[in-house]
């Protein structure tokens, strides 16, 4: 069973995801983890379908798909709190949930992270790079500022992985990046959501009423 740490956010593997823990349940989860094997400390993150993050009660339902986080530093504070830094590491598919810990636990199905086809992937690498770089003229053209993006990797499944992870978009979106069986329909999926939003992104600016277009873009 593994630890979960539901939340309203998407992790993907590779991908770093900082955490403060405040939470005792969750203070717990950290203790349990510090008490195992330094290879072996991980947890699942999983998004939130319906409620919040925090309170006992908070998630009332959790999306199917996750993924593990390894633990990579640890900070703590007298007063119990965590400060944790953590790497994305394998995707999972939830199939039951546990309730015997102050936190939850899943049952789970490891799922396979690999590219799909090597010479499909490889065409649509270099249409997502170009796609994304548009994206981000776009973006800095609504906003009023200048956007760098991140340096971008050669392998196209970690493409995959970190274009998932930095465009703007709401979490259903996200999720269903993470979702995909594959690296390949992962960047076939993006080359469509790029476009689209990059659309959207100078549909903003051509807005005639001026205050819009130098207004930060919000996905909500």
């Amino acid at each position: 069973m593994l630890p979960l740490f539901p939340l309203g956010t998407v992790l993907f593997p590779g991908l770093v995801l900082p955490l403060h823990v405040f939470e005792e349940r969750y203070q717990q989860l950290v203790r349990d983890l510090m008490e195992l094997p330094e290879q072996d400390r991980e947890f699942g993150v999983i998004a939130i379908r319906q409620g919040r993050e925090v309170g006992e009660h908070g998630a009332t339902a959790l999306f199917a798909v996750g993924c593990t986080a390894r633990l990579r530093q640890v900070e703590s504070y007298p007063d119990g709190r965590f400060d944790l830094v953590t790497v994305g590491a394998q995707l999972f598919r939830l199939k039951g949930v546990g309730h015997e810990r102050p936190y939850l636990t899943g049952d789970v199905e490891w799922l396979p992270d690999e590219t799909g086809d090597e010479a499909e992937a490889r065409v649509l690498d270099a249409a997502v790079r170009a796609a994304f770089a548009d994206y981000l003229v776009a973006l800095s053209e609504a906003s009023g500022t200048d956007i760098e993006g991140p340096d971008l990797p050669d392998d196209p499944l970690v493409l995959s992985h970190l274009v998932a992870a930095t465009v703007l978009l709401d979490l259903v979106d996200r999720q269903e990046l993470l979702d995909q069986p594959d690296g390949l329909a992962r960047l076939r999926r993006e080359l469509s959501v790029l476009r689209r939003e990059a659309g959207f992104l100078r549909q903003l600016t051509a807005a005639p009423a001026p205050e819009l277009s130098r207004a930060p873009y919000s996905s909500n």
